[in-house]
């Protein structure tokens, strides 16, 4: 299907989050190609690219990208609550770093239309892709659960006894803060 640009922006960009939120939905058929309603759009004179050229930001991003990694957060989310029910609570906290990551990154993805370079600092990575202080905090206080950073102190075996229940309840909601920070900038307008 195409479309023709007549300016209406804002009707193309809710065509194209209607096309992302129907393959969420229905799912992508590996045998059948990805279509979207919207063709890229090219920068014009108006569209402050100069400024946009300085900050990184690509206008539009990689929504499809933000998107796709997004899902992957989410589901990494379930995760972790199917690990704390086992008892599993590093297990369920290094998941809830995972999902925090990519939830980041899949803001770098729709703002800069790339990842961000990060050392497994969240807080750092949450001050690049342009995370309020409120929300850098949440996500440093998810980095401590890297397995490479945790286990250079703790035994593998010994992981699950560093961390009670309460305090897995307690990163899994941090986790879910930034989900629902990057929700909104990753769906957003």
């Amino acid at each position: 299907m195409s479309q023709r640009n007549n300016g209406d922006s804002a009707s193309a960009d809710n065509e194209q989050r209607d096309d992302l939120e129907r393959m969420l939905i229905e799912g992508v058929s590996l045998t059948r190609p990805i279509t979207s309603s919207k063709p890229p759009r090219a920068l014009s004179e108006n569209d402050d690219a100069v400024e946009d050229e300085e900050s990184g930001f690509v206008p539009g991003g990689d929504l499809q990208g933000a998107i796709g990694l997004f899902a992957e957060a989410a589901q990494d989310m379930a995760t972790a609550g199917v690990e704390l029910g086992l008892g599993r609570h590093f297990a369920c906290v290094d998941f809830c770093n995972q999902a925090a990551e990519k939830a980041a990154q899949a803001v770098s993805l729709r703002r800069f239309g790339r990842r961000s370079m990060y050392d497994h600092d969240l807080g750092k990575l949450g001050a690049a892709v342009g995370a309020s202080a409120e929300m850098q905090e949440a996500l440093a206080a998810l980095s401590p659960f890297h397995p490479e950073a945790f286990y250079m102190d703790t035994p593998p075996e010994e992981a699950d006894a560093i961390i009670d229940a309460e305090q897995a309840a307690a990163y899994m909601q941090s986790a879910r803060r930034v989900l629902r920070w990057a929700r909104d900038i990753v769906l957003g307008p």
